[in-house]
């Protein structure tokens, strides 16, 4: 995660969370995907997690191009998610599978 997630209310006040995340390239490189979710559980998900938390996120992604008005054209990723898995929902299950309270 980079930064924090901000949660917002759409014009039909339908309530969505916005936040941006860093994935590392195989280059070495890395690239930051823009993440907009509408998905109540993953947006609490989101919300939960602070700067430099690990998460995993699944949906639907779009490859753009952002062209600053000064510098070259780089890379960017939009990504719709439907469902985001934090390092807490690994723990919390691996809890459950070997029996532990919750």
């Amino acid at each position: 995660m980079y930064g924090t997630a901000t949660a917002r209310d759409g014009r039909n006040g339908q309530p969505f969370c916005t936040c941006k995340v860093r994935v590392s390239l195989v280059s070495g490189d890395s690239l930051f995907v823009n993440v907009i979710c509408f998905e109540p559980p993953a947006i609490a998900a989101l919300l939960a997690l602070s700067d430099g938390d690990s998460v995993a996120i699944t949906g639907e992604c779009t490859p753009k191009v952002y062209a600053p008005a000064q510098g070259d054209p780089r890379p960017v990723l939009d990504l719709k998610a439907h469902a985001v898995l934090t390092s807490y929902h690994v723990t919390r299950k691996r809890q459950v599978m070997q029996g532990e309270p919750a």
